[in-house]
């Protein structure tokens, strides 16, 4: 069960390359490119592609962890998967031995994805980082700082508390000041 919405059809992921030069196009180079993408993500923790191949990568991805982590080492289809997707056979026991332990109490998505600010003059082409949660890697989001002491802070705060005095203090004068008069009538 994949803990993210995803979307119900498969992207289409063309390559502009001619099958001369080693791409293959269709159905079967979608296929390719997803598990370079998936081999990639184990392998690293984090990539930077087409923000629409990292998103289309993260279901696959989740999937695979999520079925490792169910099923585990022994379950024959569990391996058979694991073998697919990934292309370099030593990633199999980072999934296991690294991956599984790290995720086995998550109850959210294992992995993150960003999107990177659009670069001109360039191919002005969306891209995105997908990275699995807990990697060895800097944050990609700056952590925010805690501004409760900057001085403007501080001055804008007891700037707020004697106003919100004042304006308290005005609302009982004139609620005494209505019931004197209504005392007085």
């Amino acid at each position: 069960m994949l803990r993210f919405p995803y979307r119900a059809r498969p992207r289409k992921m063309s390559r502009q390359r001619l099958p001369e030069e080693g791409i293959i196009v269709g159905q079967e180079g979608r296929l390719q490119r997803l598990r370079q993408l998936v081999t990639g993500l184990v392998r690293y923790e984090r990539i930077e592609t087409v923000y629409q191949h990292c998103d289309e990568t993260r279901g696959y991805a989740e999937r695979l962890i999520h079925t490792a982590i169910r099923n585990g080492d022994q379950h024959q289809h569990t391996m058979e998967m694991a073998d697919y997707w990934l292309n370099e056979k030593d990633l199999i026991y980072k999934l296991f031995d690294v991956l599984v332990p790290r995720y086995q109490n998550y109850s959210s998505a294992f992995t993150n994805i960003y999107r990177t600010p659009i670069v001109y003059p360039g191919r002005g082409t969306e891209m995105g980082i997908l990275e699995l949660k807990g990697n060895p890697w800097p944050d990609v989001l700056p952590k925010q700082r805690d501004n409760r002491y900057v001085i403007s802070n501080v001055l804008l705060q007891a700037a707020r508390k004697d106003y919100n005095t004042s304006k308290e203090s005005r609302k009982t004068k004139n609620e005494l000041n209505s019931s004197s008069e209504n005392s007085e009538t």
